[in-house]
């Protein structure tokens, strides 16, 4: 990834965060963190990846809800960024956090055996 991308990335990154907690009101929308954002070097897709606190319904809900968002955060983020061509956004699940999680369990539980 060049450096335009890069600087991209942590600017949409940002302004997604800003988006998803402040302007979307749907009630679906349940806590979203933005953890990432990935863009091509021609700066015409993005994938966002999300971390959702919930339970799995909780997480299908929130996704459904950024699928009918996707027009007004795309929008935003054109107006927030001024691209010439805003990426084309996929939202994807990030699961590291709850992976994270479950390891630092694992071993908490095998510090209490000991």
């Amino acid at each position: 990834m060049n450096v335009r991308a890069n600087r991209v990335s942590e600017q949409m990154k940002k302004e997604l965060g800003d988006i998803l907690n402040r302007k979307i009101k749907d009630p679906r929308l349940g806590f979203v963190t933005v953890t990432g954002v990935d863009v091509t070097g021609d700066l015409q897709e993005a994938k966002v990846f999300i971390s959702i606190l919930g339970t799995d319904k909780e997480k299908e809900n929130t996704l459904l809800a950024l699928a009918k968002a996707h027009g007004f955060i795309r929008s935003e983020i054109g107006r927030r960024i001024r691209l010439r061509k805003v990426p084309e956004m996929s939202f994807e699940i990030d699961n590291s956090i709850a992976y994270g999680n479950r390891i630092d369990e694992l071993l908490r539980d095998l510090n209490s055996d000991q």
